[in-house]
């Protein structure tokens, strides 16, 4: 991962490419370009037949500089760095500071890779990519450029876990007004990332935000309810005042207390009111206090939730409210 600062002071967390993925797209580049040069000789040798050899070595010459020089370096000012090869591999060429590349940025790129890939055969450019530490080539050095990944992996990008059922709707009577943008964001950042975190480390995370979130509500963690749960919930409850005033109340009103159900189904949660289909995972471990542990899923009809002494058993989920034959606990999948 690579910080790098724009001019609005903006921080912005990109991922420079490194060697296999570039030497492949620019395999890609030049048999797209070789494909194109042999396309325009044909043609050219075919009009140019009645000339004589030096005129027909120079339109070569001038023909050979256009397409495998001077097309890349089109093709990456009008596409903002994203040639045939990088847009088949997920690269992207951006300046230093993160922003799109322009003319003189390709330029300078395309006349030294003439040297550093095609006199050399690509030599010169794995050795100085392997040599920089955010793999840039010796084009990219000059041009003041580097190329970045833009498709990140699916199984990278976490997703905000839904509380428990049984939580829905339970914090609509907080006062969220003094809670600020960082805690939001590192609460966010926490539910989003517990699950690969050790379990103590994580336990211990979850207890220090609760205790932050609920000292600025001004309301204490209710007694028996995972820190991990409490963070989960308090998060909902926020996404569905932003629904509601945002679009109003009938938007977020999805028959649940609060209205949270709405939202819930649109974060990838299944409610307090909807059914969901099997049975809700169990708590990540990180989510669960230590001693709690011993207690696996495969636990008995009637037995207590494992960290949250008092609550329901699994076979008395309330029926009222529509939640399913599974158990009643858990963190449900994303839809």
């Amino acid at each position: 991962m690579s910080e790098l600062v724009t001019g609005e002071a903006v921080a912005l967390e990109l991922r420079p490419a490194r060697l296999p993925s570039r030497a492949l797209a620019v395999l890609l580049d030049l048999a797209a370009a070789l494909a194109v040069y042999i396309a325009v000789t044909i043609a050219l040798v075919t009009a140019t037949a009645s000339l004589d050899r030096a005129a027909q070595t120079a339109i070569s010459i001038a023909s050979f500089v256009l397409v495998l020089v001077g097309g890349p370096i089109v093709v990456e000012t009008l596409s903002h760095g994203r040639s045939l090869g990088k847009l088949a591999c997920g690269l992207r060429v951006v300046r230093d500071d993160g922003g799109p590349i322009r003319f003189r940025h390709a330029l300078v790129r395309g006349l030294i890779g003439v040297i550093e890939i095609l006199l050399t055969l690509g030599v010169v450019a794995c050795v100085a990519s392997l040599v920089s530490a955010r793999g840039r080539r010796l084009g990219d050095v000059f041009a003041g450029t580097l190329v970045v990944r833009e498709r990140v992996p699916v199984g990278e990008a976490g997703f905000v876990p839904p509380p428990p059922p049984w939580l829905a709707g339970r914090f609509s009577g907080l006062d969220l007004s003094a809670v600020p943008d960082g805690l939001w964001l590192a609460v966010r950042q926490y539910l989003t990332r517990m699950r690969q975190l050790d379990p103590q480390v994580g336990w211990s995370m979850a207890e220090r935000l609760a205790a932050d979130l609920s000292g600025r509500t001004g309301t204490p963690v209710p007694p028996g309810v995972p820190p991990a749960a409490y963070l989960a919930a308090v998060v909902q409850e926020r996404q569905a005042r932003e629904a509601r005033r945002a679009f109003g109340a009938g938007a977020a009103a999805g028959g649940g207390p609060g209205g949270t159900t709405g939202v819930a189904g649109a974060t990838g949660a299944t409610g307090a009111t909807g059914a969901h289909s099997g049975p809700a995972p169990g708590y990540p471990f990180a989510a669960v206090p230590p001693e709690a542990r011993g207690a696996g899923p495969s636990a008995g009809p009637g037995a207590a939730v494992p960290g949250v002494p008092g609550a329901a058993p699994r076979d008395e989920a309330p029926r009222d409210r529509g939640v399913s034959d599974g158990p009643a606990t858990g963190f449900v999948p994303p839809a």
